[in-house]
C-alpha cells in the first residue's frame, strides 16, 4: 500500500524554513489519538531552535519539525480511548509522560523522568504539520464556544497558571513580571485571577510595553530606555513580594533579585539561549530569597481551557498576526525579528 503524505514545515538550517511532504503518522498504541491539526501557536522555543538551532543540550538535528501549541480535531482513536471521540475538538498538552517513574506517581508528570515533549531535537517531531498523534492523556476537550485559535493558546496559557501557582499566595501582593513577551502576558492574565495587588511589568521593546499597559499591568516600563528598577523602587521602597522573570536574560534575573524585598521569591519561567545564568549571590542571600524555576507546567491545560471557555480571561488581544500554512516561513521570519509589534503569531494549517 502506498504512504499517505501530508505537509509538514521543517527547520532545515539557521534561519531556514522549508514546506516538505512527510508521511501521514498512524495510531500504534490503544491509547493514541490521530489529530487533524486546526491551529499552531509560534512560541519562543520553537525561534530559538530556528535562530541558533538549539536550546542548552537540545541540538536540532536538520531536518526537523517544531511547534508544541495546538489545537485540532480527532479523526481517530485507539481502542483504550475512554476522554476523547471521533470528532471532537481538543487542545493538547504537548508533554508525554510514562506514568509509572517515582516524578509520575507523585504528580509531577512535567518533570517525568522518562518524557518526550513535542517539537524537542531528540524526541519528537512538532505540531507545524497537518495530523499527528498524541497520547489521549494529553488532549483535552472544547466547548464550542472556544475557538481553534483560543484553544490552541490553551498551553502557554497553562505555563501562566503554573507559573503563578509557583509564586505561593499572591491576592493583594506586589508583583513584578519582567518580559511582556506571551508567557509574561500569560502570567499576567492569571495572576489577575487571583486577586494580586499590583503588578509592575517590564519589556525592551516599545510595541509590548504599551500593549502590557493595556492587557492589565498596573505600571510598565521599558527597560531600555529607563531605569526600571530605580523607578519601580520609587513606588514600592519596601519591594515586591514576588518577581516573575519571563525574558530568559540574565539581566532581567539580576532586576529580579534587586527589586524583592527580603524574603521575597524569584519566579524564573524564561528559557536563555545561554547555557548558564548567575546571580550576584550577597544580594539574593542577604534577602534571603527564594529561588524558583519553572519546567513548563503541570495539569494546568484543562483549567486554561475552563477558564477561556467561562470568559475569566481575555486573551483574544495576545493573537496579533495570522498565517497560513504556506506563510510559515513568513511568520518565523517576523517573530524572530520582533516586526510589525507581533506578540503571538497563529498558524491556521487549514489555509
Amino acid at each position: 500500500m502506498k504512504e499517505r503524505k501530508m505537509k509538514a514545515a521543517y527547520l532545515t538550517g539557521i534561519c531556514k524554513v522549508e514546506l516538505r511532504d512527510a508521511p501521514e503518522p498512524k495510531l500504534e498504541k490503544p491509547t493514541d489519538v490521530l489529530i487533524d491539526v486546526e491551529v499552531v501557536g509560534m512560541c519562543g522555543s520553537d525561534i530559538h531552535y530556528y535562530r541558533t538551532g538549539r536550546i542548552g543540550e537540545m541540538v536540532v538535528q536538520y531536518p526537523f519539525i517544531v511547534g508544541h501549541e495546538f489545537s485540532g480535531r480527532v479523526l481517530e482513536v485507539g481502542d483504550d480511548v475512554t476522554n476523547v471521540k471521533v470528532g471532537q475538538r481538543v487542545a493538547v498538552d504537548p508533554l508525554m509522560w510514562c506514568q509509572q517513574c517515582d516524578q509520575c506517581r507523585a504528580g509531577r508528570e512535567h518533570t517525568c523522568r522518562n518524557q518526550v515533549f513535542l517539537g524537542c531535537p531528540g524526541q519528537v517531531a512538532g505540531c507545524l504539520c497537518e495530523r499527528i498523534v498524541m497520547p489521549a492523556a494529553s488532549c483535552f476537550t472544547v466547548p464550542d464556544n472556544v475557538s481553534p485559535e483560543q484553544a490552541a493558546l490553551a498551553e502557554p496559557f497553562s505555563i501562566g497558571i503554573h507559573t503563578q501557582r509557583l509564586g505561593g499566595e499572591i491576592t493583594g501582593k506586589r508583583v513584578g513580571i519582567l518580559g511582556a513577551g506571551p508567557i509574561g502576558l500569560c502570567t499576567l492574565a492569571s495572576c489577575k485571577t487571583q486577586g494580586v495587588g499590583k503588578v509592575y511589568m517590564t519589556d525592551l521593546l516599545p510595541e509590548r510595553v504599551k500593549f502590557a499597559k493595556t492587557f492589565g499591568a498596573d505600571w510598565v516600563g521599558n527597560s531600555q530606555s529607563q531605569d526600571v528598577v530605580a523607578e519601580i523602587a520609587k513606588l514600592e521602597p519596601l519591594g515586591l513580594d514576588v518577581v516573575f522573570e519571563c525574558a530568559g536574560k540574565q539581566e532581567t534575573v539580576d532586576q529580579g533579585v534587586e527589586l524583592l524585598a527580603p524574603g521575597g521569591k524569584l519566579v524564573v519561567v524564561g528559557i536563555p539561549e545561554e547555557e548558564r545564568t548567575s546571580m550576584i549571590i550577597a544580594n539574593a542571600r542577604r534577602k534571603e530569597i527564594t529561588f524558583q524555576n519553572v519546567r513548563r507546567q503541570n495539569r494546568c491545560v484543562a483549567p486554561a481551557v475552563e477558564m477561556i471557555a467561562s470568559g475569566t480571561v481575555q486573551l483574544d488581544s495576545m493573537m496579533t498576526h495570522h498565517f497560513s500554512f504556506d506563510e510559515i516561513p513568513q511568520a518565523f521570519e517576523l517573530v524572530e525579528g520582533y516586526k510589525d509589534g507581533v506578540i503571538k503569531a497563529m498558524i491556521n494549517i487549514k489555509k
